[in-house]
Parts: C-alpha cells; sequence; structure tokens
C-alpha cells in the first residue's frame, strides 16, 4: 500500500513537499513515479526514480521546479515543488514499478497510492 500525504492549497509561486510512504514492502528496491491528473485530462508522469539510487526523471514542465528523492531510512519518497502555478493543480499520486527501472509512463506501475489534492491559485 502506499499512501501519500503533503498536498494543499498555496498560492503561485508557493512551494509544497510531496510525500509518499509504503506500508508492507520495501520502497528502496521499487522504481518510484510521482503523476498527476486534473479534472477531464489524462493521468501524466511528473517524475520518477529508479530503485535504490536511482536515475531521476523529469516531465518537461517540472524540469527546474520539481525534485524527487528518496529516504531509505523512512522508507518514503519525496517531491519537492516549487514555482508552482495555478496549471500544476491536480491529484498527484505516487506508484511503484516492481521492474525497479522507474519511468514517467503509467503502465507500468503495480500499486498506486489514493492520491493527494494540490490546488494553486492565482
Amino acid at each position: 500500500q502506499l499512501v501519500e500525504s503533503g498536498g494543499g492549497l498555496v498560492q503561485h509561486g508557493g512551494s509544497l513537499r510531496l510525500s509518499c510512504t509504503a506500508s508492507g514492502f520495501t520502497l528502496d528496491y521499487y522504481g518510484v513515479g510521482w503523476f498527476r491528473q486534473a479534472p477531464g485530462k489524462e493521468r501524466e508522469g511528473v517524475s520518477a526514480i529508479g530503485s535504490g539510487v536511482g536515475r531521476t526523471y523529469y516531465a518537461d514542465f517540472a524540469k527546474g521546479r520539481f525534485t524527487i528523492s528518496r529516504d531509505m531510512a523512512k522508507n518514503m519518497v519525496y517531491l519537492q515543488m516549487n514555482s508552482l502555478k495555478p496549471e500544476d493543480t491536480a491529484v498527484y499520486y505516487c506508484a511503484a514499478d516492481a521492474s525497479g527501472w522507474g519511468t514517467l509512463a503509467v503502465q507500468p506501475y503495480d500499486v498506486w497510492g489514493q492520491g493527494t489534492q494540490v490546488t494553486v491559485s492565482s
């Protein structure tokens, strides 16, 4: 099971840090991705990290603003989001990929959290 936290309401230009924690398995062995879905839109990849100290990946809109990281001791993955824009408003999900690769594609992920709402006001 994955649980996201850290969402909320923030002003344009503000920051949030999302957290993803796993129960029942060790997140270090999995690729982990952050995805988002806005109303009426498809779910899209935001950022991903390979297993262990893995390679990181970012969608173009996230580059330079968002940072993905792991805390192996806490079995958690974070998404630091800075310079937030109203178009970043969405439900954000974390997901785990047993292959360990980490990818921005939705399909390979085996386990999904229930999401956390991020709302950026203009």
